[in-house]
This record gives C-alpha cells, structure tokens and sequence, in this order.
C-alpha cells in the first residue's frame, strides 16, 4: 500500500510539473486596443481584444512579434516549424481573451515557389485575338467618350498613361460593389455618373481596356489570382502592348500605377513577376494611389498585395468591346496561365453554361509563359 501511494503521489507531482511547463502565458490590458509589432513594424492599434471570440489569431510570416497592450506586452520568436504560439489577455482584470499567433509562409515566398513554367507545353490554346479600331462599337467608344481630346497628341506612351490617369481619376473603386448589368466603357462610365457609385477592379479595367481597343493599342486585363483556388480577393490590371517598346507593359487602374526597374524602364506582368521571384529591384511610380488617397508603396503594392496575386494569371482571349455583358448563347473564352506547382493543372480544357445568363465559358490552361505573353 505505501509503494502505490509513494507512486500515485510521483504520478500526481509529474502532472502537475508537466501542466505547469503548458501553461499558456498570460498578459494583462485595461484597454481594447493592442498594437502590433511584426519584425519591424509596428502598427498601432492594430488589434481589438474580443474576449467573445472562441480563439483569435494573428497571422505572421515575420521571424519576431510583440503585442503590445496599455499596460503589458508580450514577444515570440517565430518558428516555422512550430507554427502557433498561443496566449491570454486578461482584460480589466476578469475577462479572458484566447489569443494565437499563427505563421504563415509570406505570399512572396509562395510565389518564390511558382517560379517553374514548362516553355515546351505545346497543348492546344487558340491564339489570342484584338478587336479593331475600326469596328463600329469601338468607334462609338473613342467619340462618345471623347477619347482623342483625353489622349492628346503626344505619343504612344503618353497616350497610353493619360487614358489610364483618365480613368483612374473618372471612378473611384469600390470593390465591395456588384458589377453593372451591362459592362462596357460606355455604359459603365454612364451608371457611376447617374449613380455617384464606383465599381470594383475588373470594372475599371474593362473600361480602360476598351479605350485603349478604341484608340487602336492592343490591350487585355488579366485577373492575377493567388495559388489557392477559393479565394475572397484578387485583382484586375491591364496589359497594354506598346509598339514603341515592342513590349507589354503593366497598367492598373485601380491604383493608377505601373512599375519600372531600377533604371527606369517600363515592365511588363510577367517581367515585374519574375523580378519579384528573383529579388530584383523593382520602382513603382510615386503618384500610385487608391481613390486619390491613400498613396502605394512598393512593399504593400508590389511585394505583398500583388505577391499574392501573380501566382496564376487569366485573360480573356478575345479583346473586344462588351466582353462580359451577359446574352444567352454568348460563349466567352479564357486562357489561364500558372505554374507547374499550382494546385489544380486539370482539366486543361473545360466548359460551362451558366443556366441563368445562358453564357458558355470555355477556360483553357497552360504552362507555357510564350503562349499567354504572344506578342499582338
């Protein structure tokens, strides 16, 4: 009997010394806010202490964070082989809230991993196609629009970037707002003025792809998606061929920005994607903003937000005035460029019909850089 009690107790002990070496680390707060420093940014007020919330997690790819409370703080090292770091604020004294500093690999090195193409796929795509200048809609694009007075007389370059100041100035985004019955560069201009409304980002890159047809300048918008095939966010900017350069180059209305290596020459998508992969330098003009407001950085824009979405790229295959307006029959094409590593490589060829606008969508994929970027 006393052997089983001496063990019992040496039971007892060890589990106690055990939970003890567990115990989830507590900090104290008198205030909801809390700021945030990751590595070496600190963000102020970055953080609501919701004692409700079942488990509240923040989201890092940095290698040091510290919440800092009105009263306390609190600092890990990062590991990514752990990968969650959990703790407690206690607010007012009383009220718990369960808290989780979870890593996640930064959206840079994902797309550090994308770098692989196959140059040699050969499955069947069809080739890219523009509609001409001289088509009747697009003629009524340039007039109604008065697309030569917004050009100017300078040349292809400046008349490239004033129609897409022009835009971008014209509409302010809303991504939060559903998309127009009809979506072309008339109609879509038209309903933000009767309406005061914004549109969201494929919206402006519709209207600034239609202008650039009307003038005669080769364009298509290109949805850049992040690697995931379920997502809540990605964006639409254009690629406009230059006959000047002999080359495409990056415009995005949305943010009214375009991007240039260190010496200043103009990038194309995929050149800016590559220099990303590489860590080569990249400028973003000054002037990029949202909504006239909120200037862009090259850390924000480039390396984070768009990091994410240049994993897999998308076009319409067809340039042409009205693309996405909805008519039954209507059978719309698009051609889906992503890396050997993306999630989904199949089916290469897949068609739908929606039942209720009666559009078919034909989405091909490719591996082969040279097939998506053909020049016009």
């Amino acid at each position: 009997m006393k052997t089983t009690s001496i063990l019992t107790l040496l039971i007892a002990l060890a589990t106690q010394v055990s939970f003890a070496q567990k115990r989830t680390p507590i900090i104290k707060a008198n205030a909801t806010q809390v700021s945030i420093r990751d590595d070496k940014t600190l963000i102020k007020n970055a953080w609501h202490i919701v004692p409700e919330e079942k488990l509240d997690v923040y989201v890092t790819s940095g290698k040091k964070v510290t919440f800092y409370t009105d009263i306390d703080s609190i600092s890990f090292k990062i590991d990514p082989k752990v990968g969650k770091y959990d703790f407690i604020i206690l607010l007012n004294g009383k009220d718990t809230a369960r808290t989780q500093i979870k890593y996640q690999e930064s959206r840079l090195g994902q797309l550090k991993k994308a770098a692989k193409y196959n140059n040699t796929d050969n499955r069947f795509i069809p080739k890219f196609t523009y509609q001409s200048k001289e088509d009747a809609n697009l003629q009524r694009v340039r007039k109604d629009l008065k697309l030569d007075s917004i050009a100017g007389t300078g040349n292809e370059l400046s008349q490239i970037f004033n129609l897409m100041h022009w835009v971008h100035n014209l509409i302010r985004h809303d991504g939060s707002s559903n998309n127009p019955t009809l979506k072309n560069a008339i109609d879509l201009v038209k309903i933000c003025k009767a309406e005061n409304r914004g549109v969201n980002c494929r919206m402006l890159a519709t209207i600034l792809n239609e202008c650039y047809l009307a003038m005669g300048i080769a364009s298509r918008y290109v949805t850049c998606m992040p690697k995931e095939t379920k997502f809540d966010d990605c964006h639409v900017i254009n690629m406009v061929y230059s006959k000047d350069l002999n080359k495409w180059i990056w415009m995005d209305p949305t943010f009214d920005a375009y991007v240039m290596d260190d010496k200043g020459n103009l990038l194309g998508i995929q050149e800016v994607r590559e220099r990303l992969i590489k860590g080569l330098p990249l400028v973003l003009n000054a002037d990029a903003n949202w909504n006239r407001t909120n200037l862009q950085t090259k850390e924000e824009y480039l390396e984070k937000y768009m990091a994410k979405n240049l994993y897999r790229l998308q076009s319409q295959q067809v340039s042409e005035y009205n693309t996405e307006t909805s008519a039954n029959g209507k059978k719309i094409t698009y051609i889906e460029l992503l890396p050997l590593d993306g999630i989904e490589q199949e089916p290469q060829l897949k068609e739908t019909t929606n039942g209720k606008t009666g559009i078919t969508f034909i989405n091909y994929k490719t591996n082969n850089p040279n097939l998506f970027w053909t020049k016009p």
